[in-house]
């Protein structure tokens, strides 16, 4: 006589257990992100801009997340090493990537074979900073601004040259850059690494560079080089008085770098969101934009879709200029 009772309870038991099913399920699905440490690789040595900015993001990212934001350099073959790293990684929200105009933008033309997908491998999340480059000469060139710079080299073909540090990076492609829009013949001379370019240009051995504020600024304000123009749309407040190229009548050189966090290709859309949207609330933060502008930098938010019209419009700009040029890492 029991038993009907006690089969009774048990079907209902297991009704009940299959309706909250779902409910588990869809309550595992949409846990709490990060509830573990976070590492963003920056695919770079300690110490240039490209890890300075990580690391001011990363601290406030830290914060508002309450999760230790861990900044992990992963620095070779032009930034290759620790884009090939993050690819390969679980596509967890664990493991992001800071990308420049370099890794997303130039490499994926300049060499010819990469150990991932450039154009599946990452998933944008969103720009957090601009880098303008300055256009800086010794002293003892004559002249004052980029106007005259042009005069210079159109009445002298070839006679003046540019250092950078390295073919195919940046510096390289902002100098080609500028001799597209100005029509000017500058030889280039490459260096193995901006250091050594930077002091034979002190030294006069070299008459131009294109550099980042963080790394000329100082030279600078000593006198030892003359800023002729600011290579980005807007002036920087760490070079107030140095107008731009566009304020110069130049237009069509703007140049210079950016960065930006990516994820591995597969990331959930909720955790890039997420972590989107800390990304644009820590660089509306009015002591990181300060922290960034004392770096030579200037903070930019913007959305996912911004980031991946930006990385996909400057690779269009470059390749053309890498395939003319016919330049090549490898």
């Amino acid at each position: 006589m029991s038993f009907v009772p006690s089969l009774r309870r048990h079907l209902l038991a297991t009704v009940v257990l299959a309706a909250c099913l779902p409910v588990a399920t869809a309550w595992a699905q949409s846990a709490p992100w990060p509830t573990r440490p976070v590492t963003l690789v920056v695919p770079f040595a300690p110490g240039g801009g490209t890890d300075i900015g990580t690391r001011i993001v990363a601290q406030k990212l830290s914060q508002l997340w309450g999760q230790s934001v861990i900044v992990e350099n992963k620095a070779g073959a032009g930034g290759n090493v620790g884009l090939e790293l993050v690819s390969r990684a679980k596509p967890d929200g664990y493991t992001l990537l800071t990308g420049n105009v370099g890794t997303q933008s130039i490499n994926p033309t300049l060499y010819k074979k990469l150990s991932y997908n450039p154009d599946t491998a990452f998933t944008p999340i969103g720009q957090f900073a601009e880098l303008p480059f300055v256009l800086v000469a010794p002293a003892s060139l004559p002249v004052r601004d980029a106007k005259e710079l042009v005069a210079l080299a159109k009445s002298k073909p070839d006679a003046l040259n540019y250092a950078s540090s390295g073919i195919g990076g940046s510096p390289h492609l902002s100098g080609e850059t500028f001799k597209i829009a100005t029509g000017t013949r500058i030889v280039h001379v490459p260096y193995k690494g901006g250091g050594a370019a930077m002091s034979d240009l002190i030294a006069g051995n070299v008459q131009l560079l294109f550099a980042s504020v963080l790394e000329t600024s100082a030279h600078i304000k000593a006198g030892k080089l003359k800023a002729l123009a600011i290579t980005s749309r807007q002036r920087v407040q760490a070079l107030p008085d140095v107008p731009t190229l566009q304020e110069s009548g130049i237009s069509g050189a703007e140049s210079g770098s950016w960065l930006g966090l990516l994820a591995p290709a597969g990331t959930p859309r909720e955790i890039v969101d997420k972590v989107s949207q800390g990304l644009q609330q820590v660089v509306a933060m009015p002591d990181v934009q300060q922290q960034l502008l004392a770096q030579g930098a200037i903070a930019v938010g913007g959305s996912a879709a911004d980031f991946a019209g930006l990385i996909a419009a400057d690779r269009k700009k470059y390749a053309r200029i890498i395939v003319e040029n016919q330049l090549s890492a490898e």
